[in-house]
């Protein structure tokens, strides 16, 4: 009786009801909560359907959904007879840090060795903001899905000054651009800068990356422009919420 007192209190406390996002997505997202913290390790049985609705205050129904849904995602299996069972270990730290300087993005990215799965290409120019710098004559671009482990993380979209792509066509093609860029000897980067957002997925963006549209994500923009203030790269990363970690040390 006294747990399902405080279950009662705490859906109220969240007011799950009083959200325009459908009840079961808010269930999966609570769920997915405590196995990204390990409070439901790989390997460990859910409760009961029946505690389940008593904690969030929900009907069997939704609860049925929400389990739909992390089931379909590969976070959760269902062995009849035993109970459901969480198949995928909660992360801890999220694998991409939000590096504050040039090298360390470098460094950074390089670290991560993504499998790059291209959707587009073609010669496009960037919109630029005010205070970005000047365009170039022409630019190439390239959109395409990063992935790890089977599983995608983010939607990347790069302009790369036209000159620069015909270098190496083909390593930018297959290699991160912003190690390459670095690398490459006469390329002259003189301003780097980056802009994070907390955003939420498009239908689009949230297909390719395997999240539920309104799913939370992180969008970052960079701009690297030469001494002269021609934009030379510009690249709009939109990574799936629980990818990115942001740490600065707030006594520099």
């Amino acid at each position: 009786m006294v747990f399902n007192t405080f279950a009662r209190v705490s859906a109220v406390s969240l007011k799950l009801s009083r959200s325009p996002i459908p009840l079961y997505v808010q269930v999966a997202d609570l769920m997915r909560q405590r196995i990204q913290r390990q409070k439901w390790p790989a390997g460990h049985r859910l409760p009961t359907l029946d505690d389940m609705v008593a904690e969030f205050g929900v009907a069997r129904v939704t609860i049925r959904q929400a389990m739909d849904m992390l089931e379909a995602e590969g976070v959760i299996v269902r062995r009849r007879g035993l109970g459901t069972f969480i198949v995928e270990a909660g992360r801890g730290d999220p694998p991409l840090r939000v590096a504050t300087s040039l090298s360390a993005l470098a460094v950074t990215i390089s670290d991560t060795s993504p499998i790059m799965l291209k959707l587009a290409e073609g010669e496009s120019v960037p919109i630029l903001r005010p205070g970005e710098g000047q365009l170039a004559s022409a630019y190439h671009y390239i959109r395409r899905v990063h992935q790890q482990d089977n599983r995608p993380y983010a939607v990347i979209g790069i302009h790369i000054e036209g000159n620069i792509f015909n270098r190496v066509p083909d390593r930018f093609r297959s290699e991160l651009a912003i190690p390459l860029l670095v690398s490459l000897p006469g390329v002259d980067i003189a301003k780097a800068h980056q802009t994070l957002t907390i955003g939420a997925a498009g239908v689009d963006v949230a297909e390719l990356l395997g999240i539920r549209p309104n799913g939370p994500t992180a969008e970052v923009r960079r701009v690297f422009s030469d001494s002269k203030g021609k934009v030379i790269y510009l690249a709009e990363v939109v990574y799936r919420g629980d990818f990115v970690r942001l740490e600065m040390d707030l006594m520099k």
